[in-house]
């Protein structure tokens, strides 16, 4: 079983969320922008002894999205992200699942194998294997 570990809430101005949902629950960031091409800030909600997930507040991305392909995003959305301990095996299953993919592998250096697919909704979800030789 794969078991939600991270979520992605999708704004237009990243400092400006992080801003508010400071005020609003308390939470803390860590700037992973340079490894997301994209603003992204990771989301830290509370210690690691309590229940709960952490996440992130990143860039919407607006741009045009071709014909016959999927968004890179939703245009407003919360995204979850499942953590699993084989990124390529779970994509395997995901696409005889009849799921899509709409961002291929890519490594969070030092941390994590990340992807993202569509459901058979259209609704976009994550993978993530922890993995520190990631690169």
């Amino acid at each position: 079983m794969s078991r939600p570990v991270h979520f992605e809430i999708e704004v237009s101005n990243v400092p400006h969320a992080s801003e508010f949902y400071t005020a609003a629950f308390g939470w803390i960031y860590e700037d992973y922008s340079e490894y997301a091409q994209r603003p992204y800030y990771g989301v830290i909600t509370g210690p690691e002894d309590t229940p709960g997930i952490n996440g992130a507040i990143m860039q919407r991305d607006d741009g045009a999205t071709p014909a016959g392909t999927a968004p890179a995003s939703a245009p407003n959305a919360a995204v979850l992200t499942m953590g699993v301990e084989n990124f390529d095996a779970t994509a395997q299953k995901i696409l005889a699942a009849g799921g899509t993919v709409v961002k291929e592998k890519y490594a969070l250096p030092g941390h994590t194998w990340k992807g993202y697919f569509l459901d058979l909704d259209g609704n976009i979800f994550g993978i993530h294997e922890p993995d520190e030789n990631a690169s």
